[in-house]
């Protein structure tokens, strides 16, 4: 994983937004190395190029939106988690439309597609962004803080005042086939009670048991039940690994939340790039990759550099 990754074929995405219900098709084309993720909006009269990167979000509101001149695109997490899980570092976005589509509620389908699309290593570095020193934003009773570790790790201690689900806390340790088999399917969710009040406000036009986990007073509402007996907090973690792909780097560090949400991960994110003692980014030629005779991780080779 030295070096960077984009796709080998194109890859389309179809459904609709989980909260604006318009249909949406995606595109997802090869990019050079360098490039990063590029969102293209191809259905304004001049197409509009959204860099994925937190100083672009504009809305943190239930989902994670970016923009740029007044054109947007939201709920982009769950293709970011599926790209981060991919190893991809370089892909053009084609969109149709202000919504990324839900597909089931879960990473799944975009990690599936991106698999079938196959995967190609490219000649340059990555550059990894390696934690050095501690740093914690605390907003009300939420709190998130990034600890040196020598892998990429989050832990999420998820609480909620509901019969159904109440408190959640689950650790993961990335790794590509870790996450896709553990968590790129959980759903996102929702509690039946709220969903009235949701669509009054313009969000949630899409949202269904097809595309959600609903939750209601006593029970979960869908049919098949959870996926997962803690869902909930493996789908937190989820969104935070898409969330947290905003910095534009992949991570070495200890993430630790507590009931942390899209607009605290996107705060979280933009002090860490404004705090440059924390941090520092680490990459490897190919003689470096090549010299390691020993399955190392490649986390070991970047914490003895950090």
């Amino acid at each position: 994983m030295a070096f960077q990754r984009t796709i080998n074929n194109k890859v389309m995405f179809n459904g609709v937004g989980l909260h604006s219900g318009r249909e949406t098709n995606v595109t997802l084309r090869p990019a050079a190395a360098g490039t990063g993720i590029l969102f293209h909006r191809v259905d304004v009269p001049q197409a509009v190029t959204i860099e994925a990167h937190a100083d672009n979000v504009v809305n943190t509101r239930l989902s994670t939106t970016i923009g740029k001149n007044g054109v947007v695109v939201a709920t982009i997490e769950h293709l970011m988690a599926a790209l981060y899980a991919c190893g991809i570092d370089n892909v053009h976005v084609d969109i149709d439309g202000q919504e990324v589509p839900i597909m089931d509620g879960s990473a799944a389908p975009f990690v599936k597609g991106i698999r079938t699309g196959g995967i190609v290593t490219q000649s340059k570095p990555r550059k990894y962004l390696v934690i050095k020193k501690p740093i914690t934003l605390v907003d009300g009773d939420k709190k998130i803080s990034i600890i040196p570790s020598r892998y990429y790790k989050i832990s999420f201690d998820m609480r909620f005042n509901h019969p159904v689900v109440n408190n959640q806390f689950r650790c993961m340790e990335f790794s590509e086939e870790g996450f896709t088999e553990d968590y790129a399917s959980a759903r996102t969710f929702g509690f039946f009670a709220e969903v009235e009040i949701l669509k009054a406000n313009g969000l949630a036009q899409g949202g269904s048991l097809e595309n959600a986990v609903v939750i209601g007073d006593n029970g979960i509402l869908n049919e098949d039940g959870l996926r997962f007996e803690d869902e909930f907090v493996r789908h937190k973690i989820l969104d935070s690994v898409g969330d947290l792909f905003l910095s534009g780097y992949r991570m070495f560090g200890h993430v630790k939340a507590l009931k942390s949400g899209h607009d605290l991960n996107h705060k979280m994110v933009k002090q860490l790039l404004a705090s440059r003692d924390c941090w520092k980014l680490v990459e490897f030629t190919a003689s470096e990759h090549e010299a390691t005779p020993l399955p190392l991780p490649l986390a070991e080779l970047a914490w003895s550099k950090a």
